[in-house]
Formats: structure tokens, C-alpha cells, sequence
């Protein structure tokens, strides 16, 4: 290994914290440069865990317990109006953004994560890599890993043409507190990972840690993720517009979604989802929604600089493997540079093994969502709506870690 062992991530979120607590814990200098000023606390929603995802964040010097998520033992769908179709086992554990972000954070050194830090420009040479950001300084080091998220600066500087794709729906998102539900909606729907199938739709939902990262009963939240097919340049544009006229393209941020918008989807969600899932979008104080998007790298190794998490692959949340893919890889490069004789040789050495994983990984989700798509473009796509479009196929495998899968497919 070359003798500098000093890092730069770019990217301060769940994927940058994952690599730079690795490679701080492996030895290297390491700093994160995040753009947002303020703390990011409070971000994000649900997130499943998967047994990778543990690993990882072991591997990033993440104490795992009791508190880490909640547990749950089985999965329901309900029917529209509220009966239980089909219950099955599934063991998972159930986590908050919050959480993990707080427990990430902490195990980092606080004077080696720099806030307010917006990304210019990168360039590099055979002795190391240097960052620019826009308050006009400039930091140098032997590796940069790039962990800016979907919009990344890094990668639009590598790979211009490699933008995200919108997969013809969005999903409405919250959290609404447990002590808020009835009773019948804590009882019937409350402790399971839930789904709701209203035909070209779909409705997840499952408990959370609550304020303060509270798993005490009775403080927690439920979490849920709608998705909705919309049409890109009439329903869509419109549902990114705000009162201003203003179209935000990337994404609406919450607080400008116009209130008949909000509306509708209240409306919409007593007239299309079992009523315990109505109450939970009605009692939602911040609803909001994201565009769907497909996003997929030709390339993750550029010499010193590697692409990461979302800044590499975006996978629909179907699978339920944004964080955990993000471990994944920081994993893969922390374990490459300890294998090889440099930076470089180990960039490729990640590259080789992420790069088809995440291809895999996109794929397997685009077949998951493919029935709520507002248009099917190809015969793939078609056969994928079909086969995905019964209860069964989708508790099967929404939110379940497809590693086994990647594996048998993946084989020389």
C-alpha cells in the first residue's frame, strides 16, 4: 500500500459516514465535506435493515442492540376495506434514518466532519487527488471517495451523460406518531410490516423509533411509503409546481407541495387503501413525495476517485437496499485497499466486484415496481408487471435482501 493513507469523502449522509468510519477505523486520515450547513439530524424516514447491513455498520464501529430498531415477526396485507388477506412470518428489524445517522455520526471524530462544504471541482494527478469547494479552499489527499447522492458533483464531472431515469411514479412518504393511531389501526396494523395492493399501487408501512430514537411503546412512529403512479409531463410537472409557478424537477421540497395537492392525496387515500392506512396518510402532519428514479454507472473507479452508494447506483426502494448497498460498498473498498499495493489497483479491485451488483441490484428493483409504472414500455417490462403484481410476489420480496439471488446470478 503507498504510504499516504489520507482520504477525502465528499458527502456527509448514511453512505459517507459508512465509508469514512471504515477507513478511519482501517487507519487512513480521513475527512467528510457535506454541502448542507446545518446538522442533518432529523432526515429521511424508515429504513429496513438486512444482515448486511449489521455487518457493515459493526464494521464501522456501530454498537448493535436492542435500540438500534424495532423488530417485527410477520407481514400482513390488507384488503380495501381493512380485512387481512394473507399474514406471513418474516423476522426483520425496522430502523429510523435518524437512527442510524445519530449512531454514525457519534463514531466519527466530530473535528473530521465539515459542514457547509459545497463541492466546486476535483482533479488529480499520480500523487493524490484535490477537492475544491465554492468558500474558495482547497484539500488534497490520496483517495477520494465520492458519497453525494443521486444529484452527485463527483460523478456529473466523470460521467456527464449518466443521469437519473424517472421510473413513471412517486412515493408519498411519513411518519405519524404511534400515540396518535386508534385503536383498531394499533392493533390490526401497527405491528406488522404492512402492504396495501389497490391496483397500479402500492402502500408499505411498518413502526419506527420515535423522537429522540425512543423504542419505548407508546413513543414510537409508523412509517409509511406510498407509491402512485403519476404521468411525467402532465401529472407530474404539476405535482412539482409550486404556488409560484416555479417547477422543481429533482423534486418538490416538502413544505412547497401545494396544499390541493396535499388534498387530494388525503382524499385519494380513503377512497383507494383499507381505512387503517387512510388514517395513518390523514394523521400525517409532514406529507410529502419523491420521484422515482433509476440511476445506473457505467464506471465506479477513476483513478484516486470512487463513486459510492447513490452517487453510483439508484435502485427504486422496492428492494429496500438503498443503506444497505451503501455499506456494501464501503465495505468492498475498505477490504481492496487493505488487499492491494495502491490506490488505484484497489479502485478497480472495488469496481470489478461493485459495479455488477449494482446492475443487479437496479435491475431487480425495476421488475419489482414495474406494475405501478404509469406507461410499460417493453416486453420486459410488461412481463415484469405480471409477475410481480400478486400479493404473494410482492410480500415475498419487497424489502428483502436479494443477496442469495445476486450471488446465483452474478456466477462466472
Amino acid at each position: 500500500m503507498e504510504q499516504s493513507k489520507s482520504a477525502i469523502v465528499i458527502g456527509g449522509s448514511l453512505g459517507g459516514l459508512l465509508a469514512a468510519n471504515m477507513l478511519y477505523r482501517a487507519g487512513w486520515d480521513v475527512h467528510v465535506y457535506e454541502r448542507v450547513s446545518e446538522a442533518l439530524e432529523g432526515r429521511g424516514a424508515g429504513i429496513v435493515t438486512h444482515p448486511e447491513l449489521m455487518t457493515a455498520l459493526e464494521m464501522a464501529g456501530v454498537v448493535i442492540d436492542e435500540t438500534i430498531g424495532i423488530s417485527v415477526q410477520e407481514r400482513v396485507t390488507l384488503r380495501l376495506d381493512g380485512t387481512m388477506e394473507l399474514k406471513q412470518p418474516l423476522p426483520q428489524v425496522l430502523t429510523a434514518w435518524g437512527r442510524l445517522y445519530s449512531v454514525l455520526k457519534s463514531a466519527f471524530p466530530e473535528d473530521r466532519y465539515h459542514n457547509g462544504k459545497q463541492l466546486v471541482s476535483v482533479s488529480q494527478d499520480a500523487h493524490g487527488v484535490t477537492a475544491s469547494f465554492s468558500d474558495g479552499t482547497a484539500t488534497a489527499a490520496s483517495l477520494l471517495v465520492a458519497a453525494d447522492g443521486v444529484r452527485s458533483v463527483v460523478r456529473n464531472s466523470l460521467l456527464p451523460q449518466t443521469t437519473p431515469k424517472y421510473a413513471g411514479y412517486v412515493a408519498w412518504r411519513g411518519l405519524v406518531e404511534e400515540s396518535a393511531l386508534s385503536a383498531r389501526t394499533l392493533q390490526e396494523l401497527f405491528p406488522f410490516f404492512a402492504f396495501g395492493l389497490p391496483p397500479q399501487e402500492q402502500m408499505i408501512a411498518y413502526p419506527v423509533a420515535g423522537k429522540n430514537n425512543s423504542v419505548i411503546p407508546g413513543t414510537r412512529r409508523f412509517n409509511f411509503v406510498w407509491y402512485r403512479p403519476a404521468e411525467e409531463h402532465a401529472t407530474l410537472k404539476d405535482m412539482l409546481t409550486d404556488s409560484s409557478g416555479k417547477v422543481w424537477h429533482d423534486g418538490i421540497p416538502p413544505p412547497l407541495i401545494r396544499p390541493s395537492i396535499l388534498s387530494q392525496t388525503r382524499r385519494a387515500a380513503h377512497d383507494v387503501l383499507a381505512p387503517q392506512f387512510a388514517e395513518v396518510v390523514e394523521k400525517t402532519e409532514s406529507l410529502f413525495f419523491q420521484p422515482i428514479f433509476d440511476l445506473e454507472s457505467s464506471q465506479l473507479a477513476f483513478g484516486r476517485i470512487a463513486l459510492l452508494g447513490d452517487a453510483a447506483f439508484v435502485a427504486r426502494p422496492h428492494c429496500g437496499m438503498g443503506v444497505t448497498k451503501a455499506g456494501g460498498d464501503a465495505v468492498a473498498l475498505v477490504r481492496a485497499l487493505s488487499d492491494a499495493s495502491g490506490v488505484s489497483s484497489a479502485l478497480k479491485a472495488y469496481d470489478n466486484q461493485r459495479r455488477p451488483f449494482g446492475e443487479f441490484i437496479v435491475g431487480h428493483a425495476r421488475a419489482l415496481g414495474a406494475y405501478m409504472q404509469a406507461q410499460l414500455l417493453t416486453d420486459h417490462e410488461r412481463e415484469m408487471a405480471e409477475r410481480y403484481r400478486s400479493t404473494e410476489a410482492v410480500m415475498r420480496e419487497t424489502a428483502v435482501s436479494p443477496m442469495a439471488m445476486a450471488d446465483e446470478t452474478l456466477k462466472p
